[in-house]
């Protein structure tokens, strides 16, 4: 199945914007977050400069975790704003089992929807997370 492309996009903006480059966080401490990631997900620094680190997953994906400036805002699953972010897996069991061994902070029990697998968690600073395995991609 193609992806209908609208009517008002020339050429030129198709090929302009090409995607999300990364995502940032701020954090109070970037360094430690960045090794969290490290070291409960397997993502790996990429790149650092100035205290900002960027972590790159397998998959190619990025995270920029920038320095903190005030207070943090409380978080709830359904507030304005971004949300959370999906950590696919091939292996949702042995995922979860790892990150329970780990220690990580789950925010409920693995579900399914739609026949996909998912389980909401949290990461060093509370940023919320989901483990993903889906039963088919998205189209």
């Amino acid at each position: 199945m193609t992806r209908p492309e609208p009517r008002s996009y020339s050429d030129t903006i198709r090929l302009m914007f090409l995607g999300l480059e990364h995502t940032a966080i701020a954090s109070p401490n970037p360094a430690r977050l960045a090794d969290w990631y490290v070291q409960h997900l397997g993502f790996w620094i990429n790149y650092e400069y100035d205290g900002n680190y960027f972590v790159r997953a397998t998959n190619g994906t990025i995270i920029e975790i920038i320095p903190s400036e005030g207070d943090r805002a409380p978080q709830k699953m359904k507030d304005p704003g971004i949300r959370h972010m999906a950590i696919a897996v091939q292996d949702f069991d042995a995922a979860y089992q790892e990150l329970k061994q780990r220690g990580v902070h789950f925010l409920g029990e693995p579900y399914v929807n739609q026949g996909n697998r998912l389980v909401f968690f949290s990461d060093s600073d509370g940023n919320i997370l989901h483990l993903i395995h889906r039963q088919k991609p998205l189209p």
